[in-house]
């Protein structure tokens, strides 16, 4: 197992970002000839790249699923090419798969890639996995903002009214396009989807929002898995549920 915490250079970013990557053992790859799997780690608004490394089981996982998980940073930036900021959804979604499968040795197969995130991350992973669909086998989004306008237009409810003029503009005017619904309506035509999870706990805030967008995925007939059980907006329901979701995508 090897352990990265450094930094690379981002074109769409125009600057050095941090970037942390734990790799499996390679007990696994090296009995099947197999390259390591691939998981995104998304973060949420008031973390960085290191949250999960300090919050998870990653290097268990690791092994266990011959596995490596690769965590981006993107500040405050709710993984949107923000209309007064940084382009941080072209730097997870295209430029940083490109920039990984460049230095490191992983499979660059679509059914060994998956995204998770949670809360601001889970928004960017179910963003990111519909707008790329051919790039992911799974997706999995825990206690997701999963409505911008509930979560960010509405001012000084997740962030100050002057963040979310850089993020979506002065009149929210990135706000319809960047939703997740407006999202799902585009990928619900795809031919080939990934496997959606999404959790979200009991006594979490976001929790209307999470089954609002539940129930819509039904409406739009996108398979998914939907779970909630006693829980709030913290890692020890982080944990559980990228335990859950490594299970259900990986069955071992």
């Amino acid at each position: 197992m090897a352990s990265f915490c450094g930094t690379v250079y981002s074109k769409a970013l125009g600057m050095d970002t941090n970037l942390n990557i734990i790799t499996p053992r390679g007990k696994s790859s090296a009995a099947t000839g197999a390259a390591p799997r691939v998981a995104y780690l998304l973060h949420g608004l008031s973390d960085n790249a290191a949250a999960w490394i300090e919050n998870t089981c990653l290097r268990e996982y690791a092994d266990k699923y011959n596995m490596a998980f690769v965590m981006p940073e993107v500040q405050r930036g709710f993984y949107i090419d923000a209309a007064y900021g940084l382009d941080y959804f072209t730097y997870i979604a295209d430029e940083l798969p490109e920039i990984v499968g460049k230095i490191f040795n992983f499979s660059h197969k679509r059914e060994d890639t998956y995204i998770f995130g949670l809360s601001m991350g889970g928004y960017g992973a179910l963003k990111i996995g519909m707008k790329r669909p051919s790039h992911f086998a799974g997706i999995g989004g825990f206690s997701s903002v999963c409505s911008l306008k509930d979560g960010l237009a509405n001012d000084d409810v997740l962030i100050p009214r002057k963040e979310i003029a850089g993020v979506l503009g002065e009149s929210n005017e990135l706000l319809e396009k960047e939703e997740l619904l407006t999202i799902a309506r585009e990928f619900s035509a795809c031919r080939e989807k990934p496997e959606i999870y999404i959790s979200c706990g009991k006594g979490d805030f976001l929790l209307d929002m999470n089954r609002e967008f539940e129930y819509k995925l039904g409406e739009m007939k996108i398979p998914h898995i939907y779970e909630e059980w006693t829980g709030i907006h913290n890692w020890k329901f982080w944990r559980e549920s990228l335990e859950k979701a490594l299970a259900v995508f990986l069955g071992e």
